[in-house]
């Protein structure tokens, strides 16, 4: 399947995971208050840490092997087969740990808690990296709707009142486990039964772990932040700056889709020995992941304060603040997941990647033990801009010797200049329009519009090309 048809199926899927919960964002928000997304995200990122000790770096590990075999059916099997069995047992290490660790603390969260540990086991059945190794997405896209339709519908039916927060939680660990389990009908075709030997298993365990130990970084600045705001603040905090997070992170998944879809076409690419092709999908997808990051920073921060109060209420006002202070990580993350998953990772640098991560970690820890206190929310948000642009720096030094930087750079410009404009016309509206959907349809509709004709004057290569493409298929269905 080409890169192109991959990276759309991808969006769609990323899109998925968080646009389908976002329709029920306004509603949950109002009925659950901002105690209640706080109370669910903090101990959703106690969680986390028993899912990432449980699956170690097994999904990057996971993608990236299955690339490597994935024309040969006996030893993609037998690789399948040896990760799978490997992530079974670590995992159930894992819930063990959690046990223990639910017997330690004796919460008032308990019950969620528990109900919160179907992560765990939701990620024992993930099988989406073998999907990703053979550049098959459709199928995971496919299951995904449909799960996280159900999951809607469920929400708008069971949870009414702010005692409901257990059955919100339930209902989202549910199709997630449902969503994973489905993905096994798929598996007859891929792979064949064989056995197994100790060795089989036992040989992917310290490349795993090599790749976990870069997971355990970016986990410190992508889930200890909420977990410090619950423990220096309130819930309330914690569910501002999960909102927040939510929505930014919603346009991150259009850009780093490109990593996800590229991981395993660099690798296999790699392993061919065709170093200039490496690199030239580097440039490409540089430029093309600026093309898109750069618009969604400016255009975020422009349409931050109308979208806020129509779309979460007026408990979560704050979150116009966090969201503008948030919105530059969608550059540094776009520019870093090009060098790291793109790159670092599909051509062996994992040393370096790993470096990279730990900055990011680190700087993030520090900031927030600083920060959060006194300022809550609007610490770690300006603490999670920093760490990311520390991981991104790093990056540019450490492979500075491997890729071109000022060719990457070239036509970066272009992008900075049509978004600055496009922001002017978007606080324009927004300061003349009342606030509403209405506002915010027409705010998103003029900045696209302006951005696209504004690179078209520039004469932007990503939007040629997009423009071509259009073409050549309006051209096909009048011929």
């Amino acid at each position: 399947m080409s890169i192109a048809k991959n990276y759309i199926y991808n969006v769609v899927y990323q899109l998925l995971i968080l646009i389908l919960p976002l329709i029920t964002v306004p509603y949950v928000s109002r009925i659950l208050g901002s105690n209640g997304v706080g109370i669910n995200a903090y101990t959703n990122s106690i969680v986390q840490y028993f899912v990432l000790a449980g699956t170690i770096g097994i999904s990057l590990y996971g993608n990236r092997t299955i690339a490597y075999v994935r024309d040969k059916k006996d030893e993609l099997s037998k690789t399948f087969w040896g990760i799978f069995i490997l992530k079974l047992i670590t995992t159930a290490l894992a819930y063990i740990a959690f046990l223990v660790f639910i017997f330690i603390i004796k919460s008032k969260y308990t019950s969620i808690y528990f109900i919160q540990s179907l992560a765990i086991l939701s990620a024992t059945l993930d099988i989406s990296w073998f999907f990703m190794g053979i550049e098959d997405f459709k199928k995971t896209v496919t299951r995904n709707f449909i799960v996280k339709m159900i999951g809607v519908v469920c929400i708008f039916i069971f949870v009414k009142n702010k005692s409901d927060l257990n059955k919100y939680v339930l209902i989202l660990c549910i199709s997630d486990l449902i969503g994973q389990g489905i993905m096994w009908m798929y598996m007859k075709s891929y792979i064949n039964k064989i056995q197994l030997t100790f060795n089989d298993i036992n040989k992917h365990f310290i490349p795993a772990v090599q790749l976990f130990i870069p997971q355990i970084a970016i986990q410190i600045y992508v889930v200890l932040d909420k977990t410090m705001v619950g423990m220096f603040s309130t819930p309330s905090e914690v569910g501002f700056y999960d909102n927040s997070q939510k929505i930014v992170k919603m346009t991150l998944a259009v850009v780093t889709s490109m990593g996800t879809v590229m991981l395993p076409r660099v690798t296999n690419t790699f392993a061919k020995g065709d170093l200039k092709k490496v690199k030239e999908y580097l440039v490409k997808s540089f430029e093309f992941s600026s093309y898109l990051a750069i618009p969604m920073m400016f255009g975020m921060i422009g349409i931050a304060n109308e979208f806020v109060p129509w779309f979460f209420g007026n408990d979560f006002l704050k979150c116009s603040s966090l969201i503008i202070i948030i919105s530059p990580i969608i550059v540094a993350i776009a520019w870093s997941n090009v060098l790291g998953m793109q790159i670092m990772l599909p051509v062996g640098k994992v040393k370096e990647f790993t470096i990279s991560v730990t900055v990011g970690a680190v700087v993030n820890f520090i900031i927030n033990l600083f920060l959060i206190k006194k300022y809550a929310s609007l610490g770690a948000s300006v603490a999670s801009v920093i760490a990311e642009f520390a991981v991104t720096l790093v990056q540019f030094y450490l492979m500075r010797e491997y890729i071109a930087i000022k060719s990457m750079f070239n036509n970066i410009w272009k992008y900075f200049l049509a978004s600055g404009i496009m922001l002017l016309f978007l606080r324009i509206i927004g300061n003349y329009m009342k606030t509403s959907i209405k506002t915010t349809v027409v705010q998103v509709v003029v900045g696209m519009l302006t951005y696209f004709v504004l690179l078209v004057m520039l004469k932007s290569n990503v939007n040629n090309y997009i423009i071509n493409i259009v073409k050549r298929k309006f051209l096909k269905k009048t011929i």
